[in-house]
């Protein structure tokens, strides 16, 4: 029997994700000022940095169901953060659109938490500073290829079929997972 070595140094992944979630951590906590559960703080930033969105594409990205994230927006065009518009083209669809109070809210939490890690940051001394910066230059790209190439991928999906659009029925005329 082979026994394999655990390596006791952790790999740059490794604390790469560690350093990560407790630097979100740390910085969440600036958050508090919003007045807003990070749910909702989550949902509102994907509209008030990415633009408007419809629920599906809001449920996708936060990774909930359509129906958990209509109730989120619910309260959140309740309290004046997020509106409704209906598309022109598309009577179907409704956009999701973050209000001026939505994008003040995101922005200041977004200023909050910005200036905690400049506090932290002006702690070190400039060579680690310049380490960081080149740091966050590679962070950058990577995460750049890595988009590049999700995007190429969905692409070469092919179309999706769209709402409404009916499905070409197999021999037999039953559709896959329908049970009678």
């Amino acid at each position: 029997m082979q026994l394999h070595r655990v390596n006791p140094e952790p790999t740059v992944a490794e604390r790469l994700h560690a350093a990560a979630i407790h630097l979100l951590r740390r910085l969440r906590r600036q958050d508090d000022a919003m007045g807003l559960t990070p749910a909702r703080a989550s949902a509102l930033s994907i509209m008030v940095f990415g633009g408007r969105v419809t629920i599906g594409q809001l449920a996708q990205a936060e990774q909930v169901s359509a129906p958990t994230m209509t109730r989120l927006v619910v309260g959140l065009e309740r309290d004046g953060l997020v509106r409704r518009e209906d598309d022109p083209q598309d009577g179907r669809v409704v956009w999701l659109k973050a209000t001026a109070k939505g994008t003040r809210i995101l922005h200041g939490g977004r200023r909050r938490r910005v200036q905690a890690l400049a506090a932290d940051l002006a702690t070190l001394d400039p060579a680690e500073r310049e380490t960081l910066a080149a740091a966050a230059d590679i962070l950058e790209r990577m995460l750049s290829r890595r988009k590049n190439s999700e995007v190429r991928s969905k692409n070469l999906e092919g179309p999706r079929q769209k709402y409404g659009q009916r499905r070409e029925r197999p021999e037999g005329g039953r559709m896959a997972g329908r049970e009678r």
